[in-house]
C-alpha cells in the first residue's frame, strides 16, 4: 500500500510489519531540557524538511528556563508540546515515543539540526532496502568546526549499505557501528522501537542511554548506514561536551548487561560477551585515568572473556587498573592545565 501526499517530493510505500496503515509517515521526537538558546534553531529545521508528513511531538523534561514557551509559539502547527517532571534524555524520549502515531521514529536533539533533506533520504533508503531494515543512521558536521565525519569513520570500516549481525563479524565493528548511531541522527521503525524497550530510563541516566537501545537492534534487526552528512552536531551546546572533573558515568549496558544477554540471540552470544568486554577495557581506561583504578580492576574482571589480550584496550587497561595507572593520569592531567 503507498500513500501520495502534495506536499512531499515523493510517493514512498508503507512497510510497517503488520500491514496497518498509520496516521503518519513520521513522528518526529525533541526531548527539551533548559536548551531556550537553540530550541528554536532545532525546530526551524524540523519545519524546513522537504518531506513534510509529519508530526513533532516535543517533550519538556522539566525544564526551567524559557524554552517551553518557544515551542508553544512555534508557527508550525505540526509541533506539539507535552510536558513532564525531569527524569533525563531516555524517558523524555520514551514519552514522545508513547504518543508517536508515526510509522517511523525520528529523534532530534534540541541543540542540533537538520539540513532540509534529511528525512525524505532517509526515508528513500529505507524504501530502497526493504522492510526488513528497522533503521537508518546518517552522517554529520560537527559543529562548531562543520567538518564532515564522514572520513573518520570510513577510516573505522564503516560502509554505505545494511548491516546484519553473524558469528563472524568482528566484534570492534560492531562497537563501531554502535558509536555511530545516535538518536539525532536515527530513523527507526517504531513498533521497533517498542518491542525493544525503548530508551534506557532509570536514575535520570544522561550518558550512553541510546546505547542500551542501539545494542539491541543490532543484535536482533538489519540496520542500514548513509555516511552522507544530513545533520549538524553542535558539540559545543552539548552539556556532556564540556569539560569533565572526572569520569564520565559507566554505560546502562555494563551496568545492567544481564538486559541485553536476554534479548539476543544464541548464535550471537560470543560476539556480544566480546563487545561488553571491549567496552569495559575502554571504561577501565577511562576510570583509572581518574584515578579509580579499583573500579577499573573491577569492571574489567566482571566482564572478563577468553583471548581479551587480542582486544582494543587491553594493554592499556593494564597499567590503568594499578595505582600506577592513576599516577599517570594525574600526572597527565597536571601536564595539560599547565
Amino acid at each position: 500500500m503507498s500513500t501520495s501526499n502534495p506536499n512531499t517530493c515523493a510517493t514512498i510505500s508503507y512497510t510497517n510489519r503488520d500491514n496497518r496503515k498509520p496516521e503518519l509517515r513520521v513522528s518526529v521526537i525533541l526531548p527539551l531540557y533548559n536548551k531556550a538558546l537553540y530550541v528554536r534553531r532545532a525546530l526551524d529545521s524540523i519545519s524546513a524538511q522537504t518531506f513534510k508528513d509529519f508530526e513533532v511531538i516535543v517533550v519538556d523534561d522539566g525544564s526551567t528556563d524559557d524554552g517551553a514557551r518557544t515551542v508553544a509559539e512555534h508557527e508550525d502547527e505540526r509541533v506539539r508540546l507535552v510536558s513532564q517532571e525531569n527524569a533525563g534524555p531516555g524517558a523524555a524520549r520514551n514519552r514522545g515515543a508513547m504518543e508517536a502515531r508515526g510509522e517511523f521514529l525520528a529523534f532530534l536533539d534540541a541543540d542540533d539540526e537538520w539540513l532540509p533533506e534529511y528525512l525524505e533520504e532517509s526515508l528513500k533508503l529505507l524504501e530502497s532496502y526493504g522492510k526488513e531494515v528497522a533503521a537508518i543512521t546518517s552522517g554529520y558536521f560537527e559543529y562548531p568546526s562543520g567538518i564532515s565525519r564522514e572520513k573518520m569513520w570510513r577510516a573505522r570500516g564503516l560502509e554505505e549499505g545494511t548491516y546484519r549481525l553473524s558469528p563472524e563479524i568482528a566484534p570492534t565493528l560492531v562497537t563501531n557501528l554502535l558509536a555511530y548511531m545516535s538518536p539525532w541522527s536515527t530513523v527507526m521503525c517504531t513498533d521497533v522501537f517498542r518491542k525493544l524497550g525503548g530508551f534506557y530510563d532509570r536514575e535520570k541516566c544522561l550518558y550512553a542511554e541510546d546505547a542500551f537501545l542501539f545494542l539491541k537492534v543490532l543484535l536482533n534487526e538489519t540496520v542500514a548506514i548513509n555516511l552522507k552528512p544530513l545533520v549538524k552536531f553542535h558539540v559545543e551546546a552539548s552539556g556532556l561536551s564540556k569539560n569533565l572533573k572526572g569520569a564520565r558515568p559507566i554505560e546502562p549496558f555494563l551496568l545492567h548487561p544481564e538486559e541485553i544477554e536476554a534479548v539476543c540471540p544464541p548464535q550471537l552470544k560470543n560476539l556480544l560477551s566480546q563487545v561488553l568486554m571491549i567496552r569495559a577495557l575502554k571504561t577501565a581506561c577511562v576510570l583509572g585515568y581518574w584515578g579509580n583504578w579499583r573500579e577499573a580492576a573491577s569492571i574489567k574482571k566482571r566482564f572478563r572473556v577468553a583471548g581479551a589480550w587480542r582486544l582494543p584496550y587491553y594493554t592499556s587497561s593494564l597499567i590503568c587498573c594499578t595505582p600506577a595507572g592513576a599516577g599517570l593520569g594525574k600526572l597527565w592531567r597536571w601536564f595539560e592545565s599547565t
